[in-house]
């Protein structure tokens, strides 16, 4: 008894102390955000055949469109058109 009352003891001080990290996160992105940037890069990078996006892009490479949405999205939700 008094060993499993240490264990739960142990688990909650440990919970405790875990706790501000969880908190301490970076803020989630909207809905509304990542939507928006989601067409501002499709715009921006369009694809080589339409509706198919495994064709690749016309203007650039995975990687491209990835850093112009990741930007888009720390700029929330806008982009000026020399920011390529």
């Amino acid at each position: 008894m008094f060993a499993q009352l240490k264990c739960v003891r142990a688990l909650v001080a440990l919970a405790w102390l875990a706790s501000p990290a969880m908190s301490a996160s970076a803020s989630a992105v909207t809905a509304d955000v990542a939507k928006k940037c989601n067409a501002l890069a499709a715009k921006a990078y369009p694809p080589r055949v339409a509706g198919n996006p495994a064709a690749g892009s016309e203007k650039g490479g995975g990687q491209s469109v990835r850093d112009y949405f990741n930007k888009c999205v720390d700029n929330g939700g806008t982009m000026d058109q020399q920011q390529k």
